[in-house]
């Protein structure tokens, strides 16, 4: 037979099969069973057992309650979901058994803790939708046409928020080519129908969801529901079936595991997956976009380069813009137009970056807030934040024409630029004065709403302070009245507050003392005036503890209701920084301005591999050594690239890419000058990041590569292959070329 407290666990634990429970047992938290098991190897704590009834025992490890966050990060970075079970009721006397309830379940897609999530990366939870109709009627398909199919051909949904800082976006594409953009997102929780098959090489924690979740009907429902819209169209999705599926899964998600996450969520922007240059996995991996090839090398990729950002919002949208080239050459041209703004202006851009330097994340704070997360301390970083706008639109008012060189920008671009960048920066005044006035400046564990807010508040934190003042004018009352000298006031927990008598004076004690408690050298006693006050200085403590914490919610609700200003106001800051920081570093490492159009044309003047040139610099080989590069279409389509070995013919291909790429994402360029006509899709097929395919030879991989590379090509891609078969026969490569 088992315990009241283990039947509560088994009934909890069945509803959340597929996470680790952490169960709240005063100051620890316990996992039982294989849960046990899990923590004890993954954790490296100690595996015990409990009794659970006559002759029964089970598994179990526990941590303290204080240290959830640091277990809770390993267990989420190795892929596990927690789910946390708190006790909702203090413990009685007499009470057996307190009522528990699992409070949020977090998973690596659903977290908001700044010490669970990397600054500059986007933490994104995604869904996978398949074709419409490929769910219905799972019962009566034939084999091979259930989800799995549904998400490898046809038209497909795919959505992704980010939890921490309320971005929430979807699209549609050919099922061939989610691979690619779920490898451009880097999702850290993919959700998938029941049954269903991921894309090739997706790296993340799958989750699969049963068939209702992806149901056409009921997800169009909880959008509608969700952001209070009477149909898709106002959403932005009317026919974009499976991109609304797919939108609907991720609500659906989080109404189920954290419900408190949903408030901060207000928008959803729908994109075209093919509005963009087109990268694969293995075009990003071998031309080191984000993260370098040599374990020894870790920054030796292009986004650390380029990335002079200061704030943790400018480097996420970085990032975002170096895996999502743009096509059309007027947003080209204004986002340069930009870069240029701080490029022309050492003062600007020092005075600018200097205020960027000092602002917190905006974007992951208000998502806090929202979420019921957020600390005293992140109002604060909050306000403080909010009071540097003003400041960040003066200097981007000021305008220093004595160093503007406006050659490149006409006036038109300039006032567009300035526009854009300053349009979207709201001080939001009232809710930085909001919390000025609510919050302490340094916000300690029992004071956190500023004296002077409520008046409530402050009488009884000076009932509570005068405590101290009032037991010391008592005593010193008290002796004269009895004579005892020795007499004391004192106060412990369990009998609260107690006149202390000696037993050489217990004779002395007035008829008015009331006896609490015999010890072996007195007695202790209370008074009437005593209980009194007791009572009182309690009910002030408790009562100032609650007061303080309902206006601290009070006061997040308030800045809560202003959330969407505030991202606007964290979005155009994010702007401003990723412009700032492509200006510094066209500036740090001699970039130039490239011609952007809708030729045919790749020209390139003594241009360079910039994460080669950055490692070379101030090393005593030298420095890089520029190269030309003069594509088009005819008789210039081909560059056929020849030499002996460690020559630099594979430095160079990348070069060429890397270029064309920083001028796509409205970047300076490492080169003397260059024209870049638009490039829809870099392909590349390096031999340095071989990877032999089950059954097949490094050969036949190739060989592959190269013929989906050829299929999907059009007449505006860049291809670059690196030494195609290698190590073959002199006959075997005439084969190949031809």
């Amino acid at each position: 037979m088992t315990t009241p407290l283990r039947r509560q666990y088994l009934d909890l634990k069945r509803r959340y099969p597929h996470a680790i429970l952490f169960f709240r047992l005063g100051d620890f938290y316990e996992t039982f069973d294989q849960d046990a098991e899990t923590a004890a190897r993954e954790l490296d704590i100690v595996l015990t057992s409990r009794p659970v009834g006559k002759n029964q025992r089970v598994p179990l490890a526990g941590i303290p309650h204080h240290a959830l966050d640091s277990y809770l990060a390993k267990l989420i970075a190795k892929g596990y979901k927690v789910a946390i079970c708190e006790q909702m009721e203090e413990a009685g006397q007499g009470k057996q058994l307190v009522e528990r309830q699992v409070v949020r379940v977090v998973t690596p897609g659903t977290l908001v803790e700044d010490n669970l999530l990397q600054r500059g990366t986007n933490n994104y939870l995604a869904a996978l939708a398949p074709s419409t109709g490929s769910l219905a009627g799972q019962a009566g398909q034939a084999p091979g046409d259930g989800p799995s199919t549904g998400l490898r051909t046809g038209q497909v949904g795919l959505a992704y928020v980010d939890v921490s800082t309320g971005e929430f976006a979807c699209t549609q594409l050919a099922g061939e080519a989610a691979a690619a953009e779920l490898d451009r997102l880097g999702p850290a929780e993919l959700l998938l129908p029941q049954g269903a098959s991921p894309p090739e090489a997706v790296k993340a924690t799958l989750t699969p969801l049963p068939a209702p979740a992806f149901d056409e009907g009921a997800t169009a429902e909880r959008l509608l529901e969700h952001f209070k819209t009477p149909s898709l169209e106002g959403l932005g999705l009317a026919g974009l079936t499976p991109a609304a599926v797919a939108a609907g899964a991720v609500i659906a998600y989080l109404q189920e595991n954290q419900r408190a996450l949903l408030p901060q969520i207000g928008r959803i922007s729908y994109y075209r997956a093919d509005g963009f240059m087109g990268l694969d996995a293995l075009t990003r991996r071998p031309l080191e976009l984000f993260a370098s090839l040599r374990p020894d090398a870790p920054d030796s990729s292009l986004l650390a380069v380029i990335d002079q950002t200061r704030t943790a919002m400018g480097a996420r949208l970085l990032r975002r813009w170096l895996g999502q080239p743009l096509l059309d050459v007027g947003e080209i041209g204004r986002r340069q137009d930009g870069v240029q703004l701080f490029f022309d202006s050492a003062v600007r851009r020092g005075r600018v970056a200097a205020i960027l330097a000092k602002l917190p994340d905006l974007e992951r704070i208000v998502s806090r807030v929202g979420a019921g997360s957020a600390t005293p301390r992140d109002l604060v970083a909050l306000r403080r934040g909010l009071e540097l706008v003003p400041d960040l639109q003066r200097m981007l008012d000021d305008d220093p024409s004595t160093e503007l060189r406006t050659g490149l920008v006409s006036a038109e671009g300039r006032r567009r630029v300035h526009e854009e960048l300053v349009g979207g920066l709201h001080p939001c005044r009232d809710t930085a004065e909001l919390i000025a006035g609510a919050i302490a400046d340094a916000p300690a564990a029992d004071v956190v709403i500023r004296p002077g807010f409520s008046e409530e508040l402050d009488a009884l934190r000076s009932t509570a302070r005068d405590a101290r003042q009032f037991l010391a004018d008592l005593e010193r009352r008290e002796r004269e009245r009895t004579g005892i000298k020795t007499l004391k006031v004192g106060y412990n927990r369990v009998f609260g507050y107690y006149i202390e008598i000696s037993k050489a004076n217990l004779k002395a004690v007035p008829s008015d003392y009331q006896r609490r408690q015999t010890l072996v050298g007195g007695e202790r006693f209370t008074t009437a005036e005593l209980q009194d006050y007791e009572f009182r200085i309690l009910h002030a403590r408790e009562r100032q503890e609650e007061l303080e914490e309902s206006l601290f919610r009070q006061v997040c609700a308030q800045v809560a209701a202003n959330g969407d200003r505030i991202r606007d106001t964290a979005a155009a800051v994010a702007l401003v920084d990723a412009l700032c920081g492509l200006a510094e570093a066209a500036v740090r490492h001699r970039y130039v301005r490239p011609t952007v159009d809708d030729s045919d044309v790749i020209a390139i003047r003594d241009g360079r591999h910039p994460v080669v040139e950055r490692a070379l610099s101030g090393s005593a080989s030298g420095g890089f050594v520029p190269n030309d590069t003069d594509m088009a279409s005819g008789d210039a389509q081909v560059i056929v690239l020849t030499g002996p070995n460690m020559a630099g013919k594979s430095t160079y291909l990348r070069q060429v890419a890397l270029i064309v790429l920083l001028a796509q994402i409205g970047s300076f360029v490492p080169a003397a000058e260059a024209r870049i006509g638009v490039v829809d899709r870099i392909f590349s097929r390096v031999g340095a990041t071989d990877e032999i395919a089950a059954g097949h030879s490094t050969f036949m991989v190739e060989m592959l590569e190269t013929a989906a590379i050829l299929h999907s090509a059009s007449r505006r891609s860049l291809i670059v292959f690196d030494e195609i078969g290698r190590g073959t026969s002199t006959y075997d490569g005439m084969a190949i070329a031809r």
